[in-house]
């Protein structure tokens, strides 16, 4: 899926992690998969207004979902690390 730091590129637009999807990313869906990570490991979605509920609920049925905040929360509370 696509990261939420686009690699040092202004050009570099953030997009939905829906598959066909390219609108822009306003949320980050924070994820893991009990069997295959640590508790505190953290992958993550990203999901534009339209998609975010459907990348939620596929994540939330199998156990996964963690947090979902938008994606400037996200980019403030990667700052401050």
């Amino acid at each position: 899926m696509n990261s939420p730091n686009p690699q040092d590129s202004a050009d570099s637009a953030v997009i939905c992690s829906a598959k066909g999807c390219r609108a822009a990313a306003v949320w980050v869906l924070a994820w893991n998969n009990p069997k295959l990570h640590t508790p505190d490991r953290r992958k993550t979605w990203l999901a534009c207004e339209e998609h975010r509920e459907h990348l939620s609920q596929f994540l939330g049925v199998r156990g996964f979902l963690k947090d979902v905040v938008t994606l400037a929360e996200w980019e403030a509370s990667a700052a401050g690390r």
